[in-house]
């Protein structure tokens, strides 16, 4: 099974869309973006140590936890 939180590759003109479970939650430009999307989806507790988590999250496309423009 894969992550349900996909955090995809930088835009061209920065930042990087959030899906979980297949669903797009946003755009984000710095890990508390995702922090809040993840908060929102009712995932808040510890959210920001599920980033480093690859159970949980999955980076496509570029460094984690860089969100410059391709």
């Amino acid at each position: 099974m894969s992550a349900p939180i996909v955090i995809h590759r930088p835009s061209a003109t920065g930042g990087r869309r959030v899906t979980i479970r297949g669903q797009i939650v946003g755009l984000a430009h710095d890990d508390a973006d995702v922090v809040e999307f993840l908060r929102r989806a009712g995932l808040g507790v510890d959210a920001e140590q599920l980033l480093d988590d690859p159970s949980w999250v999955q980076w496509r496309g570029g460094r984690a936890h860089r969100y410059e423009a391709a």
